[in-house]
């Protein structure tokens, strides 16, 4: 009779489970990028307030491990929106798609420059793409034109009128757009500089990417995790040292951090927003478009985040440090978030 009673109890949890709904969240669940975190959780935290909605949740897990979580699956126990501070690779939407997510939206938010900051008790860096190519590759030319490990242990052994101080470098990990982008258009763009490497990427590209995109590992370049917030800290307590973020962190904390010239550029606003600055890129967010009528409230947060009261040229996005797009631009991505148009690669 015991025996009885367990089986039938079993069977009528299982029809339960079987009748309960796949989709039991009613708040949407956000990832992905540190750059993008801020402007995201701005915009959660101003949609909750409507009372419409509950607040997203936004969790900063970097661009490469947002995406990851993003392209597992679909599902409440997945996110909906991953945001990112480089375009997503094709490798990752053949991830998404191997796991039955064909049809993804890009929205691009605007820009933002990458910096290399340091403490404002000590004098600001003025570098070429050439001098952080040699500050922080793996490999790096000799005077016969050969790679060899990096040599360099002071900003002066590169170049003599930097300072007489250790190359620190406090940045992201592999896995944040950050440092992917970072890698593409200040180490690859010093990279260019030298004849012979690139040379090399007409006869063998995977060497050229390679030498180009490696960063030494003998602790000239420190790995800081994605807390921006706690760079700027560290930078304050050792002002010998450099960070890598963006510039929106710079513009935050600018009463403590200064952001070093690059190419006779600085990172300010305007230069950032016409790409002068050389280390520029652009911003986005990936929405899951098979969750968007399954999770209450992804339309209208969207709706918000392409408001021109959120990232116009006025907008409050842009007094946390945004650099808008264009009003073509703008007008492009908001027609695509509002017809949640797929992405094209």
């Amino acid at each position: 009779m015991f025996t009885k009673t367990l089986c039938v109890t079993a069977v009528a949890l299982a029809t339960v489970t079987a009748a309960a709904p796949v989709w039991a969240r009613d708040q949407i669940k956000i990832v992905g990028s540190s750059t993008v975190f801020p402007f995201s959780a701005t915009v959660a935290e101003r949609f909750g307030k409507s009372g419409t909605f509950k607040t997203p949740v936004v969790e900063s897990t970097g661009s490469g491990g947002g995406l990851k979580l993003f392209c597992a699956g679909t599902g409440a126990e997945y996110p909906d929106i991953a945001n990112a501070s480089r375009r997503i690779k094709a490798s990752e939407v053949e991830r998404c798609a191997s796991s039955g997510i064909n049809e993804i939206v890009e929205v691009k938010i605007g820009y933002d420059g990458i910096v290399l900051a340091n403490s404002r008790a000590a004098d600001r860096f003025e570098l070429t793409l050439g001098d952080i190519f040699l500050a922080l590759a793996a490999e790096v030319p000799n005077d016969a034109g050969r790679m060899v490990p990096n040599p360099y242990q002071t900003w002066n052994d590169i170049n003599p009128d930097l300072p007489a101080v250790k190359i620190e470098v406090l940045g992201p990990p592999p896995t944040s757009g950050t440092r992917d982008a970072f890698n593409e258009l200040a180490l690859e763009g010093g990279c260019r500089m030298f004849d012979t490497i690139r040379a090399l990427k007409e006869t063998d590209g995977t060497a050229y990417r390679k030498i180009c995109r490696s960063v030494r590992e003998d602790g000239a370049y420190i790995e800081a995790g994605e807390n921006d917030n706690l760079i700027v800290q560290k930078l304050v307590a050792n002002p010998d040292a450099l960070g890598i973020f963006g510039y929106s962190f710079l513009e935050q904390n600018a009463d403590k951090v200064q952001g070093s010239v690059i190419g006779g550029v600085g990172p300010e606003f305007e230069l950032i927003a016409t790409g002068a600055y050389p280390v520029s890129r652009s911003l986005y967010f990936y929405v899951k478009k098979a969750h968007v009528d399954d999770v209450p409230g992804i339309r209208e947060f969207l709706a918000e985040f392409t408001s021109e009261d959120a990232w116009g040229e006025d907008g409050y996005l842009v007094d946390k440090g945004l650099i808008p797009m264009t009003e073509e631009e703008r007008e492009q991505f908001r027609k695509a978030a509002e017809g949640l148009i797929s992405l094209s690669m």
